[in-house]
């Protein structure tokens, strides 16, 4: 199967917000015909990305890598202090990684975190992340469904996306530029965001 570009992930973003939405509406969206969104839509079907009418997406064939939680063992020096040298090193690291998308820092001073990342890469994304961090050892757990419901005091409410303004749900990503955090309902909206905040800094 060819690998998704940013058009078919747009397109699977506008069809998981309304899977009727008509195809001519998705093409001025995305800069297409409609019968050229309805052809990649038709693909999309065969290879099996999209499952039934109401657009059942198998994320695993997307490029947005496998849902984990990491829960961080971080190396106690005997001769600190304090562990929360280890710790704020660990959390720095983890507020620079693209994969990672929420942190959570235990009443004990633990550290767990939810991100993405390549199935297959891991081990290997965790090895690298936390280089020269004092580190004894992570469990990785995979994470089978994720729900999110955002709320204050138990009145909840939505995030909205940082590029095109779409409702983010559980499925969207969170990024730190420049200091500020943002969010975005899919990673197409993140690399344009990135993209223009870039070229404006290059212009300023």
């Amino acid at each position: 199967m060819r690998d998704l570009d940013e058009t078919d992930v747009e397109i699977l973003s506008l069809l998981a917000t309304d899977a009727r939405r008509p195809f001519s509406e998705i093409g001025e969206r995305v800069g297409l015909s409609g019968p050229a969104v309805s052809d990649r839509v038709t693909r999309l079907e065969e290879t099996g990305v999209i499952e039934g009418f109401t657009v059942d997406v198998d994320r695993t064939k997307l490029r947005g890598g496998v849902p984990v939680m990491v829960d961080v063992d971080l190396a106690v020096d005997a001769g600190a202090d304090s562990d929360s040298e280890p710790l704020e090193a660990a959390r720095e690291r983890l507020r620079d990684a693209n994969p990672v998308e929420h942190v959570f820092i235990t009443a004990e001073g633990d550290l767990r975190f939810y991100a993405r990342v390549e199935g297959r890469t891991v081990r290997e994304w965790l090895s690298g992340t936390f280089e020269g961090v004092p580190v004894d050892d992570w469990t990785v757990t995979l994470v089978d469904e994720v729900e999110w419901t955002p709320s204050i005091d138990g009145v909840e409410f939505a995030l909205t996306c940082a590029e095109c303004s779409n409702t983010v749900d559980s499925e969207g990503e969170t990024a730190r530029i420049d200091g500020e955090v943002y969010h975005f309902c899919c990673s197409s909206c993140l690399s344009r965001f990135r993209d223009r905040y870039q070229r404006l800094e290059e212009g300023a």
